[in-house]
């Protein structure tokens, strides 16, 4: 069956993650294979963020899983890549450096067989993902921050203060490693492993790229304690299902009736080292969401056939519209970290495919999502 992807941008992390590298991890040696699976987690990882690396990465990166150059070739590869393109006009909103970036750094750090449990290892993973692209790299912030998330309506995750930042993450780095798993079942490993990242997430040391540094450091800690044979294809095809969940896991306001839960972490990560089937859909994470009693009759979703898969960031938009459908193109651009040009784009196509359409005047009008045959994330 052949899925049609849409988004430019999108178009090309969806059709790296399904297609680029399933050569290597279906009929290859094992080194290839263990190659081809981190670098789907690298690029898919970029998701969180919206990103998508460039099509000159991907060759790159073909080329390190032949064996033919090394992750340092591929990093100078990249470098000289960017350089040839700094006389032309740069577009502001085009963040594709930097994914192609980190995607390598990424790469780089999970080939290799070494970790310490440690803060300063924490530091040195987003230094190694971060430098060159940010000047805070690797390097504790000194300001508070806010971030409004669309899974909470706009609402932004109580982080920690900067005042204390280094004791904070010296105290849960103190307790994850006195804590004994000795006698624990499957269950109560991962939803201890749960809290531990969740709390670690909610930290927020850094400026920007905290989700991604939590997650390759995640995934060496996993190793580290004996998880090798793990689900790959979680953290690529389903990172931003990830960082929505350790948003719902630190996002509380009781006087509406919401609390905190790691339900949505532990689903992941229950699919993620026990391989089960949890189904993951980002709206359902949305603090507003109520199940309807036929979800995939009212959303025209038809997961047995289907005849076209939405981009991310098009599903993230379905997502948001779904939880207010008055919402504007300026919020959802805010919402989603991406120019007002890309959301247009993304809701012309949305409409070109007759999956949303407009009633009313833009100011006082709404969205309405229609019947499709597509599949929302």
């Amino acid at each position: 069956m052949i899925i049609i992807i849409f988004a430019k941008k999108i178009n090309r992390l969806t059709i790296i993650i399904m297609n680029n590298f399933d050569e290597y991890i279906r009929q290859r040696e094992p080194e290839q294979q263990e190659k081809g699976y981190i670098w789907q987690i690298a690029i898919g990882l970029q998701e969180v963020d919206g990103l998508t690396p460039s099509a000159y990465l991907i060759e790159t990166a073909k080329q390190n899983i032949e064996g033919d150059i090394t992750f340092d070739e591929v990093k100078s590869r990249i470098d000289r890549y960017y350089k040839t393109l700094s006389g032309r006009q740069v577009n502001t909103d085009d963040r594709t450096e930097e994914a192609d970036k980190v995607s390598a750094a990424i790469a780089e750090i999970l080939s290799e067989k070494t970790f310490s449990f440690s803060p300063a290892e924490y530091l040195n993973i987003h230094r190694r993902l971060f430098s060159g692209i940010y000047k805070f790299a690797g390097q504790i912030r000194d300001y508070n921050i806010t971030k409004s998330e669309w899974v909470l309506n706009g609402e932004t995750v109580l982080y920690a203060s900067a005042l204390n930042l280094r004791e904070t993450l010296e105290y849960d780095f103190k307790e994850e490693k006195a804590f004994d798993y000795k006698g624990l079942s499957n269950q109560q490993i991962i939803e201890h492993i749960a809290r531990f990242v969740a709390y670690l997430w909610q930290i927020h040391i850094f400026g920007e790229g905290n989700t991604r540094t939590t997650a390759v450091f995640l995934i060496k800690y996993l190793r580290k304690l004996g998880f090798k044979d793990i689900n790959n294809d979680l953290f690529a095809e389903h990172s931003w299902y990830f960082r929505n969940a350790l948003v719902r896991a630190n996002y509380e306001d009781i006087t509406q009736g919401i609390h905190k839960t790691d339900k949505y972490l532990i689903r992941f990560l229950s699919n993620l080292l026990l391989k089960e089937n949890n189904i993951l859909k980002n709206r359902e994470l949305n603090v507003s969401f109520v199940a309807p009693v036929n979800a995939s009759a009212k959303l025209g979703v038809n997961d047995k056939k289907l005849g076209v898969k939405l981009g991310v960031n098009q599903s993230k938009i379905i997502d948001i519209i779904q939880s207010s459908s008055n919402v504007t193109i300026v919020e959802i651009a805010q919402l989603l970290n991406i120019s007002t040009t890309a959301t247009e784009n993304n809701i012309k196509k949305l409409k070109s495919l007759g999956i949303l359409s407009r009633e009313g005047a833009d100011k006082n009008g709404h969205w309405i999502i229609n019947n499709a045959n597509h599949e929302l994330n």
